[in-house]
């Protein structure tokens, strides 16, 4: 477990983009059933079981790097930036467009940009460990403006012929999953670190966070395709997970790095205006905040209308937040995250 207090940089800008293309619940139950002679889904049972009703699905042309690149341009554009304003890109999500380069450099080269590039990797929780880095960055005075993006195309691992109800089970999480691309801008929280003084700076910030991994349960979830372990196996390019064992893993792992965090920061649940929470679902969403004690009026439903986004989950709540009036300038929001392999994170910020 680590713990560390933080404050070196604030959210300056941050955007979501979602694919136009909707597909219901519904609909997916029926692709599988006209894909697998023999077997048909249960009506209803997906959305029984996970309180989904829609996802975003991204265009067959449409890579993660042209999920990310979206958001990003629309952020670069809302705060005035030019390319040549970025210090560093980290493309932070589970999908990548290829084993080699890294991503990173696609959406760079889409956006224009001529800054280094990087990518950070760890499942659902990869957005959240790139804000990690990138106020790691900042504070060593190593980059002033860094843009942490996010490109999630998980509906390129959905597996729709299923030949037997287990086979169905474990490629389950497939069919929560959906499309999305979301960017954040990091700079000093202190306006004295700008080259200008574009943008009004607070009082807020990163002000804390905590990680924690228990990773001898890696293997309950996985997606093995494209790297050693597989590499020309097409069975490994579908999600496959344990649902009993992925649950065993999280209670195994515990809640206390978010408790440390919090009495680190001398910070409680209520003092929060929201607590954005990774949802793989609706009920395991409600599920997570009593085990955790976060009370249920703070939390950002968005699984129901926006399927289990991976990395963009986080990002995408916190821009609900903001856009509906829930928390704005001088708030303090938490944005929490549960990862396979397993891992949980927890950012505190004041906007």
């Amino acid at each position: 477990m680590q713990t560390a207090l933080s404050g070196h940089s604030r959210i300056a800008g941050l955007e979501v983009y979602l694919p136009p293309a909707r597909l219901d619940t519904a609909a997916v139950e029926r692709r599988i059933g006209e894909s697998s002679p023999g077997f048909r889904v249960p009506k209803g049972l997906i959305s029984r079981v996970t309180g989904i009703r829609s996802r975003s699905v991204m265009a067959d042309s449409e890579q993660a790097s042209d999920l990310a690149a979206h958001a990003a341009a629309k952020l670069l554009a809302e705060c005035g930036l030019q390319p040549s304003d970025i210090d560093l890109l980290i493309f932070a999500s589970a999908s990548q467009d290829m084993v080699e380069p890294a991503t990173g450099h696609m959406a760079a080269a889409k956006l224009g940009l001529a800054c280094p590039v990087m990518d950070v990797k760890n499942a659902c929780n990869s957005f959240l460990n790139g804000l990690e880095v990138g106020d790691a960055l900042i504070a060593t005075g190593r980059y002033v403006r860094v843009l942490v993006v996010t490109g999630e195309s998980p509906s390129r691992a959905i597996r729709w012929r299923v030949p037997d109800f287990d086979t169905f089970a474990s490629s389950f999480p497939g069919y929560t999953m959906s499309d999305g691309g979301a960017a954040v801008l990091l700079e000093p929280a202190d306006s004295a670190a700008m080259e200008t003084n574009r943008l009004e700076v607070g009082p807020g910030g990163i002000l804390g966070m905590g990680f924690t991994a228990r990773s001898s349960h890696w293997s309950v979830g996985t997606l093995a395709a494209g790297g050693s372990a597989y590499p020309r196996d097409p069975e490994a390019t579908y999600f496959t997970m344990d649902g009993e064992k992925l649950k065993d893993a999280f209670l195994d792992l515990g809640c206390g790095v978010l408790d440390e965090t919090l009495d680190r920061l001398e910070l409680q649940w209520t003092d929060f205006a929201v607590v954005c929470v990774h949802q793989v679902s609706a009920p395991y969403r409600e599920v997570f905040a009593e085990r955790a004690g976060v009370p249920r009026e703070l939390l950002v439903p968005s699984v129901e209308d926006f399927g289990n986004l991976a990395s963009v989950s986080l990002p995408l709540q916190l821009k609900l937040a903001v856009d509906s009036g829930r928390c704005g300038p001088g708030d303090l929001v938490a944005l929490v995250g549960l990862a396979g392999g397993v891992s949980l994170g927890m950012a505190v910020v004041r906007l």
